[in-house]
């Protein structure tokens, strides 16, 4: 099941989807052992609302317009339903762009569960060479007074693996909830980016094919004129491996007296 927020779902043909087609997307899957609170999580973020009693066996899909650093963004969240183990991960692992692996604090057995998400994510970022942000989040920070797992051990657990750390309230700080999920935004916008394929670099040359002499009139004959057409041709440059410097020297009619010379690199003519 999937459920928009923000605007009405849009028909096949309506504006609406013209509209998302022209958006970036992101999609994050959030994971977790079950009462880590991932759709508390998943509700304070798009609604701003808190609702204590969800079905832990229910998986959705919900679809956001956003605005992150003032550009758009179409996210999809997927709030997943596993239980107190990983199971069927192919569904999140090939579509996800980024993952939110949350944990309670106050639980001891939740937080070592969520080891094995991240050991999951790990080997398949291996297998396929492609690394995707990950954020680990300590929920329930409203429930401070029964701390079962402290903040440096959650800190150890996320650096041993390289990712994010953050420990939020899907209870009381819809600032923070907000904060994270855009951070995994900027963090996919950034891998994106780091990922995008370089593109060779041209410069111009602007030639003439006819050169525009007016002709002046001599023994009473009328002066004419030639048309003109210049052109501009576009030349890739050479990479940095491939450049050597070559020395022309001038034409024999100037050979007589102290001929420069003209520094070029090499695949290149003088015109």
């Amino acid at each position: 099941m999937s459920s928009v927020f923000g605007k009405p779902r849009a028909g096949n043909l309506g504006p609406e989807r013209l509209v998302h087609s022209s958006i970036p997307e992101v999609n994050v899957a959030i994971l977790g052992c079950r009462g880590a609170g991932k759709s508390a999580l998943t509700v304070k973020f798009l609604t701003k609302r808190f609702i204590s009693e969800y079905d832990p066996n229910l998986e959705d899909t919900y679809t956001s317009e956003e605005t992150v650093d003032q550009q758009p963004v179409l996210l999809r969240v997927m709030d997943t339903a596993d239980q107190d183990v990983p199971r069927n991960c192919k569904r999140y692992l090939s579509w996800a762009h980024a993952f939110l692996v949350v944990y309670s604090i106050d639980d001891r057995r939740n937080f070592e569960g969520c080891s094995q998400y991240l050991e999951i994510i790990t080997h398949h970022a291996k297998e396929t060479q492609h690394d995707s942000p990950v954020l680990l989040l300590g929920n329930k920070l409203d429930m401070a007074q029964y701390r079962q797992v402290t903040k440096s051990e959650g800190m150890t657990l996320a650096s041993k693996f390289g990712f994010m750390f953050y420990e939020v309230s899907a209870c009381l700080d819809f600032e923070a909830v907000q904060h994270v999920f855009h951070e995994a935004i900027r963090e996919v916008r950034r891998e994106q980016e780091r990922n995008a394929p370089t593109r060779p670099l041209f410069i111009s040359e602007e030639r003439s094919i006819f050169h525009q002499a007016p002709l002046t009139a001599k023994h009473g004959l009328p002066s004419c004129t030639f048309n003109t057409l210049s052109t501009v041709n576009y030349k890739e440059m050479p990479t940095v491996a491939q450049a050597k410097l070559v020395t022309v020297k001038s034409s024999r009619a100037q050979s007589k007296r102290k001929a420069p010379t003209l520094t070029l690199l090499k695949g290149f003519k003088i015109f």
